[in-house]
């Protein structure tokens, strides 16, 4: 299992998130990566940790002011990227341009859903993986895995549908390493996360507690 803690733009100590998250992988030998802003990539990623981007932009080198260019994120450290996050939406041909401008920069890339259907077409653009995160569960307290396990399922056999190589990912309330057992055996290859770890009291607990299922 993947877990990938999005930090979003919460009041974290992103360094300190992201020395736990390579300190909690190592000694569990789970895959933890970190996405901060645009502006802490560097110094997360200097951490050692795995360091994505929250965003990159549909552009190449040029008048693009206020993008976030994926060379530019690739060069501060990142090892990947999400796209298409639900706080923040792509048009179809903005994913695709966004993915394209990912894999010039060799970039590893995610694209987010709502719905199977979403979770289809996504995948028929081509990304190494897409996450189900229905809006509505975004930041509650209760976990799509199991609020909803149908469309879990559902985004996995959509995917497979179009292209068995995309991996799904599960989203929206993971919290707990219930919720990331429950999102395996539904076929999830990994969890996106958020405030479950960027808002915690003991980061490097929470996280600790998320992988104990896997260790």
């Amino acid at each position: 299992m993947f877990v990938l803690v999005n930090l979003k733009a919460y009041a974290a100590d992103a360094v300190g998130v992201a020395a736990a998250a390579r300190e909690v992988s190592e000694e569990s030998g789970v895959r933890i990566a970190v996405a901060p802003q645009a502006a802490r990539l560097a110094a997360v990623a200097d951490t050692g940790v795995e360091t994505w981007a929250q965003h990159v932009s549909p552009v190449e080198h040029g008048s693009h002011t206020g993008s976030t260019l994926a060379e530019a994120a690739a060069m501060a450290g990142a090892d990947g990227t999400l796209i298409n996050h639900s706080e923040r939406r792509f048009r179809l041909a903005d994913i695709d341009g966004a993915l394209d401008a990912a894999e010039r920069a060799e970039l590893e890339t995610i694209v987010c859903a709502n719905n199977p259907a979403q979770v289809g077409a996504a995948a028929a653009l081509g990304p190494d993986a897409v996450a189900v995160e229905p809006p509505e569960l975004i930041g509650g307290d209760v976990s799509v895995s199991q609020a909803d396990p149908d469309i879990v399922e559902d985004a996995v056999a959509a995917a497979e549908a179009v292209d068995d190589s995309v991996d799904v990912l599960c989203g929206a309330g993971i919290s707990s390493g219930e919720d990331l057992d429950a999102a395996g055996e539904l076929g999830a290859t990994g969890v996106l996360l958020a405030s479950g770890v960027a808002k915690a009291d003991d980061p490097r607990a929470a996280l600790a507690d998320l992988v104990e299922p896997l260790s």
